[in-house]
């Protein structure tokens, strides 16, 4: 007996899945202002079965950034929506710039020039801005990539691009392969993260450390992003995958 759920779910399996979502330990990276995380042994096979305790904060690993993250009186993780965390993905490929020049930021004339190629972004899509930086990842060093004077530089996105995608073209939400929505020359420059504030003002989330973006099409895959539903949670690791067409 079938229905067309079940037909769906059949079409899905025969698609390419690809999975966003870096595997973190207390060796990952991780933002500086966070302790590691820690995984203890809390019982063994021996003593009848394997249980293990975790603690990390809610913003490490590939993770989802619930609004009230940064802004004050919004919503926390456990209330969004189901329908909101499965949605079009559009990828924003920039890696060539960013092997090119760390301290990219993606701004308007960018997202025209991706769309003169692949079409209008449509209203309702998850945007994830490609940078292979996730091809940094586990190491430390790489993935900071600090100066002599101990300034990181990673990229990001610039407010006029945000404000251009969520107030122009009407997208829903964001991701990206860096610990920060801001370049950090934008960050250390500002002396605040200006672009993750305004995507969580939109009442919206993000997901941070994306990975495996280079395996994505520009336009037509679905991201979905499979998050616990702590209570009052600002942000939780993610499960991210991709379903392509």
């Amino acid at each position: 007996m079938t229905n067309e759920l079940i037909q769906a779910i059949q079409l899905l399996k025969e698609k390419k899945w690809v999975d966003l979502t870096h595997t973190f330990g207390p060796a990952s990276p991780h933002f500086s202002a966070f302790d590691a995380a820690e995984f203890d042994t809390l019982f063994n096979h021996d003593q009848g079965f394997f249980a293990q305790s975790f603690k990390f904060p809610g913003q490490y690993g590939t993770h989802l950034d619930a609004p009230i993250h940064f802004v004050r009186d919004t919503r926390y993780l456990d209330e969004l929506g189901l329908k909101e965390l499965v949605l079009p993905l559009v990828v924003i490929d920039q890696s060539v710039e960013v092997k090119n020049n760390p301290d990219f930021t993606l701004e308007v004339e960018h997202i025209l020039e991706f769309e003169r190629e692949h079409g209008k972004i449509e209203a309702g899509s998850f945007v994830a801005l490609r940078t292979d930086w996730s091809k940094r990842w586990p190491n430390h060093e790489d993935f900071d990539n600090k100066d002599t004077d101990g300034n990181s530089h990673a990229p990001g996105w610039s407010v006029a691009a945000l404000t251009f995608l969520f107030e122009e073209r009407n997208i829903q939400a964001i991701g990206h392969e860096t610990f920060d929505t801001d370049a950090a020359v934008d960050y250390q420059k500002n002396g605040a993260l200006l672009a993750e504030y305004y995507v969580l003002a939109q009442d919206t989330y993000q997901v941070e450390l994306l990975t495996n973006l280079d395996q994505v099409p520009a336009k037509g895959a679905v991201i979905f992003n499979i998050v616990p539903k702590a209570e009052k949670a600002s942000g939780f690791p993610v499960r991210s995958f991709a379903i392509l067409p």
